[in-house]
């Protein structure tokens, strides 16, 4: 079957016929214009997937920071499991660290929904931008606002 109609009756079986006549060397074979596609598509899929990470991350910042009377374990929990996921992300993909400012910036009207939906305060309650640096977003001692006896108990 023509590589170009695979390409759009069945995918996986077409990255199958493409790695194959990439291991094969057969360049004349390769459907180049839909390899360029995906190569590109699989670079923006690493973006949109620190975006996502970092929406959820800063998210629970804020609930941390504004609500913190309603803090749990499961906040905290989410805080280091999203912290790892972006460092293990950017280590990973180490050209993504000079995108994490826009990153940050771009995900953060998710990260501002999803505080607002969880904690049911004002709009006006949130910072119009990011209040917080990369650095300080990264950092797994970073807990915004006033302290919380939930650190101690991880200790």
């Amino acid at each position: 079957m023509d590589p170009k109609h695979l390409y759009e009756r069945d995918f996986y079986a077409w990255t199958q016929q493409q790695a194959q006549f990439l291991r094969e060397r057969a360049w004349e074979k390769l459907d180049l214009p839909h390899l360029i596609e995906e190569m590109e598509s699989l670079g923006r899929q690493q973006r949109q997937e620190l975006r996502n990470r970092l929406g959820v991350l800063v998210g629970h910042l804020l609930k941390w920071e504004y609500q913190p009377q309603a803090r749990s374990v499961s906040w905290l929990l989410t805080l280091q499991v999203q912290r790892q996921e972006v460092l293990d992300l950017l280590e990973e993909n180490p050209s993504l660290r000079p995108y994490l400012p826009e990153a940050i910036s771009k995900s953060y009207l998710r990260a501002l929904q999803l505080a607002l939906e969880e904690t049911k305060l004002p709009r006006k309650t949130f910072p119009k931008t990011c209040p917080y640096s990369p650095e300080q977003i990264l950092d797994s001692q970073f807990y915004p606002g006033e302290p919380s006896g939930l650190l101690e108990e991880e200790d």
